[in-house]
């Protein structure tokens, strides 16, 4: 076997040899190498097969651009598919085998696809199994699809870190810019992290930095005791692979083989971009030859693993960055011969290129290494919406500079001299970004010529040639989108890195148009292919459904009160650690004789703006909306398109175009996604804005008789007499220099506000209006108490007074079915035959007679004729301190009468019962209108 590990050089330990298996037969490598190095280092030469016609594939790069060598690896019983071997780190023990190849990948049965590759071109699939039916042919080619094999057991123990974090500024890339930026923002005083995707920190410095005089581990070790000294934070194996709205960077962080990455939202005031660049491949015949590889990576594999990718190469570059590495690899004894692109080369060999053949001439070499320009690595850059400019300069499309959000900096930005990095990184860090400097990088397009001889590929592991894109053109897909789709090109593991370029410049020469004018594709998250694993969060007690909590936890605490889980929530149920039922009552009888003083800070507040505001909720709500006016509040219903209702609450429009919708405080989520459902469906998302501001703001209720003698004593702007302030009405003011909003609306039936400040002055409202209430004899009260108050007004808690076939008229509420002409969600629903059956149960109140106990919850009405059948059920059932035991339930319509004597069934105990109105405190409403 040909060893191509030298004696010396590189980051990997020698002392630590590692022995692992790939495609049945053990390989030695030391702690520090990848998969990839240690397979070069052994002279594997085949290490995958190519997606459509299984050609043999050797290793191309040394990065996350790497097309051809991705490996299904085992390790300690556990498997995981579609590893990339340029970024996995061999571990004792593992076990690798290459994809898309049986038994091996240097002896693949498939491999005489190839021999029918005149037939499976460009889009064959749309041709070919068009006739007789597509689907007689779909699960064959389904089963052939797709890369890779994922292991049938479930490892449970995959369950991945979910980390929140933020920071003053990001550094994306451990390089020398990125390390030079993350130091001087540190030292500024900003709060830094940096992450970099590799195990050890220099980017392309240990390729290129010792012909700039910089030792780069004297220099990396600096920057980063720089860093830490100033207080910024490092993550290495860690990888940037996303960009999305308000500022998030999600990051992925691996832990090492067989072990769950840790998954990292961090949101970060100033994103800086050090990613790097890509080495682009260069075309010609049979280019795909394993044995072909990029110049910069043979050059990675020597500096970082001690590697020589190849003894005797023969060299094709178009620009002078190349030649730091040229320099390198003639330095460590490789016999390097350059050679310029001209027409008609023509990779030799069949498994392993043996040289080039140029017209007549055959150059024998080991290894062909090609540099045909470097190309920004801008992906996170178009994630977060960037622009791109063309630079003829370096045929390259580089970031057009935008906002301070995020800044490009190094090759990422165009600017590949390294003293000129370094000097644009630093003023990055200070915040006093220069403009991208000319550069003295040089580098020449290398056309593409249209019906040239021999397979020239573009895209390697996907199998997109050259001839492949002149069919596009030829059958009109010329949009690079379209092309992109029809050929497959760059949808491969690498996602374009390879071949996005090589195929927009044969679009372009083929068109007859420069290459900006053919366009680029969209880049989408996620950057690198990231494991599953990363969304799969801990499954265990409260993280399966984590409880939601109130700002102000710790003052109920503080008040001994006795907390329960209500609709996700934790909330206080009563006051006090005396008699549970006794101290219910007292609270349910104060807030009727005085006042109580609630926590509602989580009722629904889900603002909805924007020009067309108005007509969404209205179709949106049962109610009309379209008719309330500014500072008004209204009480209305959503429904399901079946009819049923799935939410009530209020809503209250703050002005012309703006709404808050207060929902079910367990429904919010419902609500908001509801909402943002019928928003994306047949509306202009641009006019209509959905905003859960539910936990921003902190609300304290206060209700009853007294309710407005203590809100009268805070020091607000905001009139709280009963003509300037009547019940369904809102205002917005302040406390002091508080923001505040009260709402005059009741859900106890009483005279009631709903007292609203932003959440982080919380506890200010609480002292205030708990203070204020202590003077008046007002305490606070708890849910339980709350939910007899409503009991006792007949309101109903939507999923406990309804059931999944309960529509509005079947509460009473009945008007907008007649009336309301404007289309609503549910409205035609609300006329079928089902909708209007006589027995439809309806709510209705249940009395029972003198001294006896209230109703058991859940009981059920009957009736015996002519057999025993259900007519219905108690939904709701309290002993009231105010109006005796009261109970709320759903009954067919004809044994819904009030009057009426019904049994009611429980536990094989039989109680008579009369029906009634489901209000049965203050039915006048004299007590709300106060």
């Amino acid at each position: 076997m040909t060893t191509r590990r030298l004696n010396s050089g590189g980051l990997i330990d020698r002392s630590k040899p590692i022995s692992f298996w790939f495609d049945g037969k053990t390989y030695e490598g030391f702690e520090g190498d990848t998969l990839a190095s240690a397979l070069l280092a052994n002279g594997v030469s085949i290490v995958g097969r190519s997606f459509k016609y299984h050609r043999p594939r050797g290793v191309w790069s040394a990065w996350v651009d790497e097309p051809n060598a991705i490996m299904n690896i085992r390790l300690n019983g556990k498997e995981q598919p579609n590893c990339l071997a340029t970024t996995t780190y061999i571990e004792e023990g593992m076990a690798a085998r290459s994809v898309n190849a049986f038994p091996t990948a240097k002896y693949d049965i498939k491999g005489g696809l190839d021999l029918f590759h005149r037939f499976l071109g460009a889009g064959f699939y749309y041709k070919t199994f068009i006739w007789p039916d597509w689907h007689l042919f779909e699960p064959a080619i389904r089963k052939m699809a797709g890369l890779g094999a994922v292991d049938r057991e479930v490892l449970e123990d995959f369950q991945s870190a979910q980390n929140h974090a933020k920071c003053d500024v990001l550094v994306v890339g451990g390089g020398a810019a990125g390390l030079t930026a993350a130091r001087a923002a540190a030292e500024a005083g900003k709060d830094v992290v940096l992450v970099d995707d590799q195990r050890v920190l220099g980017g392309s410095l240990y390729r290129c930095g010792a012909t700039a005089d910089i030792d780069p581990d004297e220099w990396v070790a600096a920057q980063k005791t720089a860093i830490e000294n100033a207080g910024g934070r490092i993550l290495t194996h860690t990888t940037a692979y996303g960009v999305y709205d308000h500022g998030l960077v999600a990051l992925v962080q691996s832990q090492g083989f067989g072990r769950a990455p840790a998954l990292w939202r961090m949101r970060a005031g100033q994103v800086i971009m050090a990613t790097g660049a890509l080495d682009r491949p260069i075309t010609f015949a049979k280019n795909d030859l394993p044995g072909t590889m990029s110049l910069n990576a043979a050059g990675e594999y020597l500096a970082r693993y001690g590697v020589m990718a190849a003894n005797k190469p023969l060299v094709m570059r178009n620009n002078s960055h190349a030649s730091a590495t040229i320099e390198n690899l003639r330095a460590a004894g490789s016999k390097v011969e350059e050679i310029d692109h001209v027409d008609g080369i023509t990779n030799q060999g069949r498994k392993h290129t043996t040289g080039l053949r140029i017209g007549k001439d055959q150059i024998d070499a080991d290894g062909v290494l090609v540099s045909g320009g470097l190309t920004p690595l801008v992906h996170l850059w178009r994630h977060a919406g960037g622009k791109l400019d063309w630079c003829e300069t370096r045929q390259a499309f580089v970031p057009k500079p935008a906002t301070d959000a995020m800044i490009a900096i190094g090759a990422a930005n165009g600017t590949y001299d390294l003293a000129q990095a370094i000097e644009e990184a630093e003023a990055a860090g200070k915040g006093t970004p220069i403009d991208r400097p000319s550069t003295t990088y040089t580098t020449t397009l290398i056309d593409t010529k249209p019906h040239s001889k021999g397979r020239q590929w573009i895209d390697f592991q996907h199998d997109v040639t050259l001839k492949d894109i002149e069919v596009a053109a030829r059958e009109n897909y010329v949009s690079v989108e379209h092309l992109k789709r029809y050929t497959t090109l760059g949808m491969a593991f690498d996602q374009g890195k390879t071949s996005n370029m090589a195929g927009l410049t044969a679009m372009a020469a083929l068109r007859g148009k420069p290459i900006p004018q053919v366009g680029t594709t969209t880049f989408r998250p996620p950057f690198v292919p990231v494991p599953l694993e990363i969304y799969h969060g801990a499954k265990t007690k409260q993280l399966w459904s984590p409880v939601k909590r109130l700002p102000l936890e710790d003052k109920h605490r503080d008040l001994d009160a006795a907390f329960c889980e209500y609709g996700g929530w934790l909330r206080p149920g009563w006051y006090g650690s005396g008699d549970r039922d006794a101290t219910i009552q007292k609270e349910a009888k104060a807030a009727r004789d005085t006042a109580g003083i609630f926590d509602g800070s989580t009722l629904g507040k889900i603002e909805v703006m924007g020009p067309d505001a108005e007509a969404f909720l209205n179709f949106v709500y049962y109610n009309t909306i379209k008719s309330l006016k500014p500072g008004g509040i209204r009480y209305g219903f959503m429904l399901t398109e079946g009819g049923i209702v799935y939410d009530d609450g209020v809503v209250t429009r703050v002005d012309q175009n703006r709404f808050i919708v207060s929902c079910s405080s367990s429904h919010v989520d419902g609500v908001r996604t509801h909402l943002e459902a019928w928003r994306q469906d047949g509306n202009d998302p641009d006019r209509i804005f959905v905003h859960d501001q539910t936990t921003a703001w902190a609300t304290v209720t206060v209700t009853g008789p007294k309710a407005r003698d203590v809100l009268s004593s805070l020091d607000t702007t905001i009139d709280l007499a009963p003509d300037a302030f009547p019940h369904m009405t809102f205002r917005e003011g302040t406390m002091g220099a508080i923001p505040l909003r009260i709402a005059r609306v009741s859900f106890s039936g009483d005279l009631s506000y709903e007292v609203s400040v932003p959440t982080g002055h919380a506890e200010t409202l609480w002292n205030a209006i708990t203070a204020a209430g202590k003077e008046q004899g007002v305490s606070p009260i708890g849910l339980e108490a709350m939910s007899i108050l409503r009991a006792e007004k007949g309101f109903i808690i939507i999923g406990k007074d309804t059931d999944g076939e309960t529509m509005p008229h079947d509460l009473g509420f009945t008007i907008p079915r007649a009336k309301k002409k404007a289309a609503f969600i549910g409205d035609r629903s609300l006329h079928t035959e089902k909708a209007n059956a006589d027995d439809r149960k309806v709510l209705v109140g249940l009395s029972v007679p003198d001294g006896e106990p209230p109703l058991a919850t859940g009981a059920h009405a009957f009736t015996e004729t002519p057999t025993r059948r259900s007519l219905g059920y108690v939904t709701s059932s309290y002993q009231s301190p105010n109006v005796g035991p009261i109970a709320l339930a759903i009954i067919e319509a004809p044994h819904a009468k009030v009057g009426d004597t019904i049994k009611i069934w429980h536990k094989e105990e039989v109680r008579e019962v009369t029906i009634c109105d489901p209000c049965r405190f203050d039915s006048e409403g004299g007590r709300l209108h106060a």
